[in-house]
């Protein structure tokens, strides 16, 4: 069932980010001449663990349009400057913090949240990453926040596929390109003072848990198209995919399977070089390494080890302990 809202003709709009997404929405805002009354936006010094940041300062200010910076949505001082000139619709794009009922209040006719999946599958955090690893199929979703999570009804949903090649960095162009397209057929509505929200089956709902940067280690025996997805699940601007040369943490940017290698080796050993990469072993098949940070290349020989060698770590802490006791 649809459920339809009248608005004011031309309704009052605020946006509130700090990432791609939100940049990309502010900027279909002020290309469609919607009447923007202010922008919230994360201050630098608070976004240093947030992928893809995006000042949103520089670019209200061009286009004489009022913005204050935060540290978290729900201050009170974010409360103040939504006040100052309520408008009808709050748009909150690309923000991991969860909006508190005292904010969601404000607008007349309620927040309007952003996420990159085809709800209400994929609900929750890290989107991007599960995209890649397969557990939500992508689509750029607006929708009416509600006290739950990604749970609101959807304004709009506008489909985009991920394919196995596809980085971090690439799944990020193609949710910025379905944001436009989505806000493209968004806003003239809006701008009419029509709006058509069509509630979820929570039936139907999935929901994704928090990633954290660790989960981005390589486990080397598993399979090389679970840990290439891996890499290009975690890759820039995410945290990364790692191993480890030693005791030096080595990041690995970008990688491929390489097939028909003839080859043999334990996994996360390196078995050849070329002006390729470097190729190592996997619990099934072979990754071919591209792009790394870390460590030098000189230091990627044939027949070096990559990750933790539990077995050696283990005898030296045993030996530390004997010659504690």
């Amino acid at each position: 069932m649809i459920n339809r809202k009248t608005l004011a003709k031309n309704p009052k709009v605020m946006l509130a980010g700090s990432v791609n997404s939100s940049l990309v929405t502010l900027k279909r805002m002020i290309k469609h001449d919607l009447n923007v009354t202010g922008v919230l936006g994360l201050r630098p010094e608070y976004a240093k663990n947030v992928s893809g940041y995006q000042n949103l300062e520089e670019i209200s200010v061009r286009n004489g349009l009022p913005y204050v910076g935060f540290k978290n949505i729900n201050d009170a001082e974010v409360a103040a400057f939504i006040r100052r000139d309520p408008p009808d619709l709050l748009f909150v794009v690309g923000l991991s913090q969860m909006v508190q009922q005292e904010v969601l209040n404000i607008p007349a006719y309620g927040c309007i949240g952003f996420h990159p999946t085809c709800l209400p599958k994929g609900r929750g955090r890290g989107a991007v990453a599960w995209l890649i690893l397969g557990k939500a199929e992508g689509a750029a979703t607006f929708f009416l926040l509600d006290e739950g999570m990604d749970s609101g009804p959807i304004l709009v949903q506008e489909p985009f596929a991920v394919t196995k090649e596809d980085y971090a960095s690439d799944v990020i162009v193609k949710i910025c390109a379905a944001i436009e397209t989505a806000l493209d057929r968004l806003f003239p509505l809006l701008k009419k003072g029509v709006a058509k929200f069509d509630p979820q089956n929570d039936e139907l709902a999935t929901y994704l848990g928090r990633r954290r940067p660790e989960d981005g280690y390589i486990d080397w025996n598993r399979s090389a198209e679970d840990i290439h997805t891996l890499i290009r699940a975690s890759a820039r601007p995410l945290p990364g995919a790692f191993t480890y040369v030693g005791g030096t943490k080595m990041v690995i940017e970008r990688a491929a399977i390489l097939e028909n290698c003839n080859w043999i080796g334990v996994p996360g050993r390196i078995v050849m070089k070329d002006s390729s990469g470097t190729v190592v072993q996997a619990g099934q098949g072979h990754v071919l390494v591209q792009e790394f940070t870390g460590v030098r290349e000189h230091e990627l020989s044939v027949g070096t080890s990559l990750g933790i060698d539990f077995p050696h770590q283990f005898e030296i802490i045993t030996k530390l302990l004997r010659t504690s006791t």
